[in-house]
């Protein structure tokens, strides 16, 4: 990571130490998962009540339904969920569900979207991909699985109505969408453009899934369905579900999730893992209450506000888009990309480090509820000494 790597030795809440005692105000969040900050009690508590019995079983175990039930009971669309580990994994097994069920194999994806870095999905990074044959993005890749993506443009919905309106001659499974682009740029949706991929999905029988493994339970405790009012097929979630520990799962309607007993082959020996299903649970519990999303918006519109302010008060400073707990800075002029962003953010990032303030090479900025109007005011404070500096 730019400027340098950072190597930590404690965190606890808003705050991280590296090697030598020195401490930062912590904007990376382990790159989203933590909502409740490092080290939130309640969730470590659970824990510690659930290793001190059992670690991984390889059967059944109680929590696998308390967890699942926690969830459900948030998303608006949970019928049915399966566990798994990362974002990544989720995200295979949603598209192994669509395919069953549609009997099709291509995927429509969106221009810079990420959904994790398997061969299948980790391709066409750039803005410019959209409307052209998937390009990948890894050395190493096997190209011949590529040709089972549709790229289209995120937002465009007169692309979207075209390739959906011939899904059945284009072989189209599904559709796979971070509902608001948080790896490219944090774009948020038009008002129609989930509503019109929900109607051609159903006109056309195609399964729409939302990756929400980074906006999900940040946008809102029933994810981008609450927030939006669009409900999809399946989600994916991670990250945020968890407090900090390995979870992911897929969630959705019945008839989908309920392939892997006809034939979906869905595995994994650290699936439900009973650690992470008790850190689940409890996290669930926490965000049940709705005061958690008030301060979190509190203090993101505080973020917003205060840098905002910092970045238009000199030339060419960029401005920040933000949904929700979830921000991003953006180059005068120029685009954001997901492993760096150019403007003037490397020299911002390299400034607050030295103050004291960690962020990452994307410019993508996640608040939690550990963070306070003092850090917020102090991260304020310093960019503008930063902004003021020659780079």
């Amino acid at each position: 990571m730019r400027p340098h790597p950072l190597f930590v030795r404690e965190a606890r809440g808003a705050y991280v130490w590296d090697l030598d005692g020195d401490r930062y105000v912590d904007y990376v969040m382990a790159w989203g998962p933590l909502l409740l900050g490092h080290g939130d009690p309640r969730i470590l508590d659970a824990v510690r009540d659930v290793a001190g019995t059992m670690q991984v079983v390889g059967t059944s175990h109680e929590l696998e339904y308390l967890a699942a039930e926690a969830v459900l009971e948030a998303v608006p669309h949970g019928e049915r969920l399966l566990w798994s580990n990362t974002g990544t994994e989720a995200v295979q097994v949603a598209l192994r569900l669509a395919r069953a069920a549609t009997g099709r194999r291509r995927i429509v994806k969106f221009a810079k979207s990420y959904h994790g870095w398997h061969d299948t999905v980790y391709a066409s990074l750039s803005e410019d991909d959209s409307g052209r044959s998937a390009v990948p993005a890894s050395k190493g890749q096997s190209p011949s699985v590529l040709d089972d993506l549709v790229v289209a443009s995120f937002n465009d919905v007169h692309m979207a109505k075209q390739l959906l309106s011939a899904a059945e001659e284009r072989d189209i499974a599904a559709v796979l969408l971070d509902p608001v682009m948080s790896n490219a740029g944090v774009e948020a949706p038009d008002p129609d453009f989930l509503q019109t991929l929900r109607a051609m999905c159903d006109r056309h029988g195609v399964v729409l899934i939302f990756d929400e493994v980074i906006a999900g339970f940040r946008l809102a405790r029933g994810g981008a369905a609450e927030k939006y009012g669009v409900l999809p097929d399946l989600s994916v979630f991670g990250k945020a579900m968890a407090g900090g520990f390995t979870q992911s799962a897929v969630v959705g309607r019945a008839e989908l999730v309920d392939q892997v007993t006809d034939g979906v082959v869905h595995a994994g020996t650290f699936n439900g893992n009973p650690i992470a299903l008790a850190a689940v649970e409890a996290t669930m519990r926490v965000l049940a209450d709705p005061a958690v999303y008030e301060e979190l918006e509190n203090r993101s519109s505080e973020f917003a506000s205060l840098v905002s302010g910092a970045l238009a008060s000199v030339p060419d400073g960029g401005s920040l888009n933000r949904a929700g707990s979830l921000l991003q800075y953006v180059p005068a002029g120029g685009n954001t990309g997901l492993h760096g962003t150019g403007g003037r953010w490397a020299s911002v990032l390299d400034g607050m480090v030295r103050r004291g303030f960690l962020f990452m090479p994307s410019g993508k900025v996640f608040l939690s509820t550990a963070h306070t109007t003092s850090d917020v005011e102090a991260t304020a404070e310093a960019l503008n000494h930063v902004l003021r500096q020659p780079h």
